[in-house]
């Protein structure tokens, strides 16, 4: 052999030695980051209550004067009796003046009632009702990463981006990175 093949091949098996405890290094070598493969959010539903108000016109009874209708018995049974008393005579003129008087007094009576019902009165008043709104917040993030060709899932407050940084085969789980 000549002396330049002897270099050639020293050289050669020199550079693959190289070349392979590069490779084989590099492939030992821990990686910096585990890669994200998806950051779902996770999310809660808050109700936040709110007041809802609107003007409503109100329809008011008055207050009657004469609960018991005295008035209104009265004075039919005056307009009843003197009616009544128009009517026959004798002892049938004594039980037709009885007989109007008693249903005029019947008959004054529920004509105070119906206008006692209708004597009213409107108001403009505010009604009011508590009502919710609906607000979505993300509360975390359900996170899958591979990490030296192993996937697993784990929830962060934050989202991780597409990598998280590695130490010592370890993830660096702080937010302060992001």
């Amino acid at each position: 052999m000549n002396k330049s093949m002897i270099i050639g091949t020293l050289l050669g098996v020199g550079i693959a030695t190289t070349g392979g405890a590069i490779a084989s290094y590099q492939w030992l070598k821990e990686p910096a980051y585990a890669e994200v493969l998806s950051a779902v959010p996770v999310t809660k539903t808050t109700k936040i209550p709110r007041e809802e108000c609107r003007e409503e016109t109100v329809v008011h009874q008055k207050p009657a004067k004469d609960t018991n209708r005295i008035a209104g018995k009265v004075i039919g049974a005056v307009v009843g009796g003197a009616l009544g008393n128009q009517v026959g005579g004798g002892n049938g003129k004594k039980v037709a003046t009885v007989a109007g008087a008693v249903a005029g007094g019947y008959a004054g009576d529920k004509v105070q009632a119906n206008m006692q019902q209708k004597d009213t009165y409107t108001t403009v008043e505010q009604r009011c009702k508590t009502v919710y709104d609906s607000r979505e917040d993300i509360t975390g993030y359900d996170v899958t990463y591979r990490l030296q060709d192993k996937e697993s899932s784990l929830r962060l407050d934050y989202d991780p981006g597409s990598r998280i940084p590695v130490e010592n085969g370890k993830l660096v789980l702080n937010q302060a990175n992001h």
